[in-house]
């Protein structure tokens, strides 16, 4: 009898290996009744090396290898930053095919939509008669993947162009928002919607919103994943994590991008990139690495410990030389709030190191901008700058706005 029990039981393994695994939306599209949207379709897809299903195979090739059976044509790829590969490094530009001269193995035209033009034109989008967009998203406002989204809509709202997107999880989950808002003098392409910080809504969820707030038009229909719930981060969808772009290694990283991103922006110190641990640390050779870990530990974030620590950057801010900080360890990830432990953390550099930081401030007083494009608002450098004690009033910056935004966000909820 136990010898039965147990056969049984491995019979069973794999079924219970399904239970909770996520469906994506590329899946969805070719299995759960959407397919009719695709024959006799001549699609542009825009994705990149994050466009891949639960197996790992890549969303172009499973465009090209379902085209007969579906009835359709893959007129072009779109690739965003970084490239279709994602081998380029940020704000570089790769060069395109607005011509047709960049084609793929199958000959398929790439265009790039991180090169001499960010918006598809009339004339890539000549022969598309539907637009259908698969990239991996990180949940934070100031990543361009979701921007590339906008532009596109937008111009097919102008070319009457339908647009399909396939949904993928928010690494955060949809329960995580933080941060303040955007404020429309600083809307750009590393911000181009008023969600705060860590908006807690999925890329499909994003494109409605935006939609309906902005009124945009668009003939947009999402499909949706099946079996992801808006308390999951990533580790818990049973995903491959395909790395986003270079210094977004793992799925972790998209928890420590909001945590850590703005300090990089000010020049302040080096948060890991340039090293083997982009944004998971703070560091520079005049900070006292034991003092700075105890004080940041006597604040008493839930979520997170700072653990003292030394490193010497390869590249990048403090290049080859010996920095001191500290290594930030989330242990309470679905309960801690990264933005705001990011102002602590400014707080306390404001705090202990006044001469470095006040240098900061005046390396950077002529060309802030994009401090103030990321942060969505100029309220923070202001605060900064000027006040002496800062923690309280940065985490009360646009509280209410972001509450009036949990109840407007709810009719864009698919899940």
């Amino acid at each position: 009898m136990h010898s039965l029990l147990v056969a049984f039981f491995i019979f069973l393994l794999p079924f219970f290996a399904l239970i909770g695994k996520v469906q994506l939306g590329v899946e969805n599209l070719f299995h759960v009744g959407y397919e009719h949207l695709l024959p006799g379709q001549h699609i542009g897809l825009i994705t990149n090396h994050t466009g891949i299903d639960s197996r790992g195979d890549s969303t172009v090739q499973i465009f090209k290898d379902n085209a007969s059976r579906y009835g359709y044509v893959l007129e072009a790829v779109f690739a965003p930053e970084h490239g279709l590969t994602g081998s380029h490094y940020a704000n570089v530009d790769v060069a395109d095919g607005q011509l047709g001269s960049v084609k793929d193995k199958d000959n398929t035209v790439v265009y790039s939509l991180f090169g001499a033009t960010r918006r598809p034109t009339a004339a890539m989008l000549k022969n598309i008669t539907l637009l259908i967009y698969d990239i991996q998203d990180i949940g934070s406002r100031s990543y361009t993947y979701v921007t590339t989204l906008f532009y596109v809509m937008e111009e097919a709202a102008k070319a009457r162009i339908p647009v399909l997107v396939l949904d993928r999880p928010n690494p955060l989950g949809g329960t995580l928002v933080d941060g303040p808002m955007l404020e429309e003098k600083w809307r750009s392409f590393v911000g181009y919607i008023n969600v705060p910080y860590c908006h807690g809504l999925t890329v499909g969820e994003l494109a409605q919103y935006f939609n309906g707030e902005y009124s945009i038009g668009c003939a947009l229909t999402v499909v949706p994943m099946k079996g992801w719930k808006r308390e999951m981060l990533f580790a818990d969808t049973g995903l491959v994590w395909m790395p986003t772009s270079p210094h977004i290694p793992e799925a972790s990283s998209a928890l420590y991008y909001p945590m850590t991103g703005f300090l990089g922006e000010l020049q302040l110190i080096n948060m890991g990139v340039g090293y083997t641990l982009p944004f998971k640390v703070v560091g520079a050779p005049w900070i006292n690495a034991e003092e700075f870990s105890q004080k940041l530990n006597e604040q008493q974030m839930r979520g997170v410990r700072f653990l003292p620590f030394h490193y010497k950057p390869f590249f990048g801010r403090f290049q080859g030389q010996e920095c001191h900080g500290v290594l930030i360890v989330i242990n309470e990830p679905k309960y801690f709030l990264p933005v705001s432990t990011q102002y602590v953390i400014l707080g306390m550099l404001k705090s202990l190191y006044p001469k470095h930081f006040k240098e900061a401030l005046q390396a950077c007083a002529k060309n802030h901008e994009m401090f103030n494009k990321v942060n969505g608002t100029a309220e923070v450098y202001r605060l900064i700058s000027e006040e002496k004690y800062v923690v309280w009033k940065l985490l009360a910056l646009h509280k209410e706005q972001r509450a009036a935004y949990l109840c407007k966000r709810k009719p864009y909820l698919l899940y």
